[in-house]
């Protein structure tokens, strides 16, 4: 009996396996927060393509949530946390935090729970290090009564609690339109996870915390010492990043459009250098937003939004955190208020929050540098991106 040889079939199954598991590789799930005074819904979940750059226009999941504005994610990817940007004057002008399950299996979003943030215009929020608390930055546009600082306790299951502290700072009445009370823009854990840092735009200041729920669990904040760092009078921090090895960190100045250089140590932010993102140009085109740095650390990325509508690319010097500008690119829309990398590092998605769409942009790795766009998608009022990881 002559016997058939099988090899060609075990190949063809081997390079279909292959072909579907590259496949999977290549998809990525994302989140993508908004604001809901318009068309959208509040929270998509989207299938993102990093072979072709390709965001898929059919949602995968929306969740009617209001002013989703902000997203955090726990380590674990198991949790997701909302902070609903409402306020006075808005469809709910009560501030709010939402908590949300990630199905492990499918990444399927459900509702565990929403409490107040005990403030007006929550606009970000960042997980304790040891995820067992979730900070709360409630900008609150309107001077009275101002920002403030919300420790919510954050069970096992991702259950949120009310806040148990509320932290608020002395406003710089530097600028007479936005500075006559505090605003607080962003807040973040030290690399170590032993201190907290508040950035104030109302203050001009980064307000410095000892964290030590061990203490006292119920006031996990105390002021460290020194208790603030200065900034430029009537530039408005914005958003701090710390570098992947701890040593250094990046402040954009969301008033005088520009990114603040820092050493750190200890819980001590020492400035090192300011990098102009508008230099000389009228203040219509001076709003800094976001930044981040590409996972291997050698570059940074921050928005400009105003009238300039840029992105800008910084190389990293490793030993001194400093930078130096190698690219100024149009992000082809009006208002990048957020952006992310994708996981491939070959693309760059940007939120472009008032011309209501997400731009995707080709990127080199080696470089650095930002190319073409490959998709302009129409997408109401984008605030924030996040790539969901697989487990």
């Amino acid at each position: 009996m002559r016997m058939r040889n099988f090899w060609p079939l075990l190949m063809a199954g081997s390079v279909a396996a292959m072909s579907v598991q590259a496949a999977a590789v290549d998809s990525h799930e994302l989140l993508v927060g908004s604001y809901t005074q318009g068309q959208s819904q509040g929270l998509y979940r989207l299938q993102f393509d990093s072979r072709t750059g390709q965001l898929d226009s059919k949602p995968l999941q929306v969740v009617k949530s209001s002013n989703p504005s902000w997203l955090t994610l726990s380590k674990d990817q198991r949790q997701l946390f909302v902070v609903n940007e409402n306020g006075p004057g808005q469809a709910d002008p009560v501030g709010r935090v939402s908590s949300f399950a990630i199905d492990p299996q499918n990444q399927q979003l459900s509702l565990i729970n929403q409490v107040q943030s005990l403030g007006n215009e929550p606009t970000h929020s960042s997980l304790s290090a040891n995820g067992r608390y979730l900070f709360v930055s409630n900008y609150s546009v309107a001077q009275d009564p101002g920002g403030s600082l919300a420790v919510l306790p954050v069970a096992a299951d991702g259950k949120l609690a009310p806040p148990v502290q509320l932290s608020s700072h002395p406003s710089s009445r530097v600028n007479p339109e936005r500075q006559m009370s505090a605003h607080v823009h962003s807040t973040v854990s030290s690399p170590d996870g032993q201190y907290v840092f508040s950035s104030d735009l109302g203050a001009d200041r980064i307000f410095v915390y000892r964290y030590d729920p061990k203490a006292n669990p119920e006031q996990p904040l105390t002021a460290a010492t020194p208790a603030s760092v200065q900034l430029p009078p009537g530039s408005g921090p914005r958003h701090l990043l710390f570098s992947a090895d701890g040593k250094h960190a990046w402040l954009t100045l969301e008033m005088s459009a520009q990114v603040a250089v820092f050493v750190y140590q200890a819980g001590k932010l020492v400035q090192r250098q300011i990098v102009e993102l508008a230099a000389d140009q009228p203040k219509e085109q001076k709003a800094a937003g976001a930044l981040h740095a590409s996972a291997d650390g050698k570059f940074l990325y921050v928005s400009n939004r105003g009238t300039a509508n840029q992105l800008l690319v910084f190389a990293i010097d490793p030993a001194t955190g400093e930078l130096k500008e190698i690219q100024r690119r149009a992000v082809e829309g009006d208002h990048p208020r957020e952006f992310s990398l994708d996981p491939s590092g070959k693309f760059l998605l940007i939120g472009n929050q008032k011309s209501n769409q997400i731009v995707v942009l080709e990127r080199d790795a080696q470089s650095g540098l930002l190319g073409k766009s490959v998709q302009k998608m129409p997408f109401d009022s984008p605030s924030d991106i996040k790539f969901l990881l697989r487990q």
